[in-house]
């Protein structure tokens, strides 16, 4: 029997980047012989990253709409009709059993000329509010599994499954790296560890409200260990003290949450889905420049069970201070966050996602 062949299309950020690679390393340690290429946007984080992974990336020439720069969207439907166009070319060149789509620019072209050639099409729709690409690609898709329940109402044509968003198979058990990750990241392990996310390019104005309260994290006696971002370590590594510790990116998420004891984080569905099966109490600032607002959607469905506090930017000068405080000195808070976000963990979503592909290709 030929080996059965994949086209994995998502990227533009971690969040659509990550579960993509969990995915081709699930299908190819099932499957050894498995042929696995990713197609992502050309200049993107996907085509560095899917590298590293150990898998073979193309680019399509394809950007989002800026909502900000309108001038900066001129090129955008000559763009989309070159990408259209690359996408036959790759589908032609490989001529996949399935394609899989993980969100991003790329996925559009790419899963559209997909179906127009009768290809197989499988979703993964990692947030709580699906995209326009995600709502009109399901139409033709054999199945798209969700992270979130109720997801049925935005794929009423379609076979959906609730599988979790797929992550790092070491975040199953981060205990167990705490010991090592104090001497990793040269903490003080007596004291209470604030762990800063803001996603894998940093946030602006999380890394502003850090910086702005560094005088109440001394006050509370508390330690910081802050994932600033690449594009702004060089204007906040000034800030470095003893009991502030900053890095542009962190390479051992383990290590990272494994020290956590409150975290500090954007909504991005698979930050959102690392903090369920982590378990640790979370503050949640969502990202109010990304597409349906699908962070504050996130946010807000662990916020109704009380599985996180969440903050919108708009309300961080006036109510910050107050909650932060709060929640740091009440341990029974803490607990009660933490319990209650484990409750929204799925930590079998991988596997879950490939046995479906498995049923697509029995079908």
């Amino acid at each position: 029997m030929k080996p059965y062949k994949y086209i994995i299309s998502g990227g533009g950020t971690g969040g659509h980047i990550y579960p993509a690679i969990a995915i081709a390393n699930e299908l190819a340690a099932q499957d050894p012989s498995a042929k696995i290429v990713f197609v992502g946007g050309r200049g993107k984080m996907e085509m560095e990253k899917v590298p590293q992974a150990g898998y073979r990336i193309h680019g399509l020439w394809i950007a989002g709409i800026q909502r900000k720069k309108i001038m900066a969207n001129i090129l955008f439907p000559l763009q989309l009709f070159v990408s259209f166009f690359q996408a036959l070319f790759w589908w032609c060149y490989y001529r996949p059993d399935i394609l899989i789509g993980t969100g991003g620019f790329a996925s559009g072209p790419m899963l559209f000329v997909g179906n127009l050639m009768g290809s197989k099409t499988f979703l993964q729709e990692q947030n709580s509010f699906p995209g326009i690409t995600n709502k009109l690609l399901s139409k033709k898709a054999q199945a798209v599994a969700v992270a979130y329940p109720e997801m049925k109402k935005y794929f009423p044509k379609t076979q959906v499954y609730l599988t979790g968003n797929p992550v790092r198979s070491t975040l199953l058990d981060v205990a167990k790296y705490r010991t090592k990750a104090y001497q990793h990241f040269d903490l003080n392990p007596k004291m209470k560890t604030i762990a800063v996310l803001g996603g894998s390019l940093g946030a602006r104005e999380i890394n502003r409200l850090i910086a702005n309260h560094l005088d109440l994290f001394k006050k509370l006696e508390v330690q910081l260990l802050w994932q600033c971002g690449k594009l702004y370590f060089d204007g906040i590594q000034k800030h470095a003290a003893e009991g502030v510790k900053i890095l542009p990116f962190i390479q051992k998420m383990e290590r990272f949450y494994a020290v956590a004891d409150i975290i500090i984080s954007r909504a991005g569905a698979t930050s959102i889905s690392e903090l369920c099966l982590v378990g640790k109490p979370v503050l949640l600032i969502p990202s109010p420049n990304v597409a349906e607002n699908h962070q504050y959607h996130n946010a807000n469905a662990l916020a109704k069970k009380e599985a996180a506090i969440v903050l919108e930017e708009t309300e961080l000068t006036t109510h910050f201070e107050a909650v932060f405080s709060a929640l740091v000195q009440s341990e029974e808070q803490q607990q009660k966050l933490a319990k209650n976000i484990q409750k929204f963990a799925l930590p079998r979503a991988t596997k879950d996602i490939v046995q479906h592909l498995k049923q697509i290709h029995a079908a």
